[in-house]
């Protein structure tokens, strides 16, 4: 016999600075993502512009603003322009591998150079590696970490450079959170 279907609770934050536009505030609808059906509400909820932080479905409610837009990307018919294609041949040399999500020591200290130069003010400088894991490790779906690094030597891999949480749907993926080496 099948788990009952529960209807999602959804509930709204408190208007708060925006932390992308200046002068702006900001105001979430949010679900928790659990059961066993976590991973098909995750999935209904993508499709109508929400993403997943740890178990909480969450998406922009602003009532004066429509910056944010979620944006998917139908691979069969996408062609790179001509920067696409230009970062692709830079990039020829990189190696790329999904890990299963559990954070890595390498993982956070990037995450934290990341935050240092891109996001110094942003809500995440607090983090540490407790809550890195938490990002990371405390999913209710399919999740990897996908590794970009820089060639190696003598058989050991090269130097992290970037990193994305990545669920995986039924018909795609979706990026939960990336971060890549800001200076490089």
């Amino acid at each position: 016999m099948s788990a009952p279907v529960r209807f999602p609770r959804f509930f709204v934050t408190n208007p708060a600075p925006c932390p992308y536009l200046p002068g702006k505030t900001e105001r979430k609808v949010f679900t928790e993502l659990n059961g066993v059906h976590a991973p098909e509400l995750n999935e209904a909820l993508g499709r109508i512009g929400f993403r997943r932080s740890q178990n909480v479905a969450y998406r922009p409610s602003c009532a004066d603003c429509k910056a944010c837009v979620a944006v998917r990307i139908r691979t069969n018919g996408f062609e790179p322009n001509a920067t696409q294609r230009r970062t692709i041949r830079r990039n020829s040399d990189l190696s790329v591998g999904a890990c299963r999500p559990w954070s890595t020591s390498e993982q956070f200290a990037l995450l934290r150079r990341y935050l240092d130069q891109r996001h110094p003010e942003g809500g995440m400088t607090g983090m540490d590696d407790f809550d890195y894991a938490d990002m990371v490790e405390q999913t209710p779906v399919e999740t990897h970490v996908v590794e970009y690094r820089l060639p190696g030597q003598y058989g050991r891999p090269g130097d992290l450079i970037g990193a994305c949480i990545t669920d995986q749907q039924s018909d795609g993926l979706s990026m939960v959170y990336s971060f890549y080496e800001a200076e490089a």
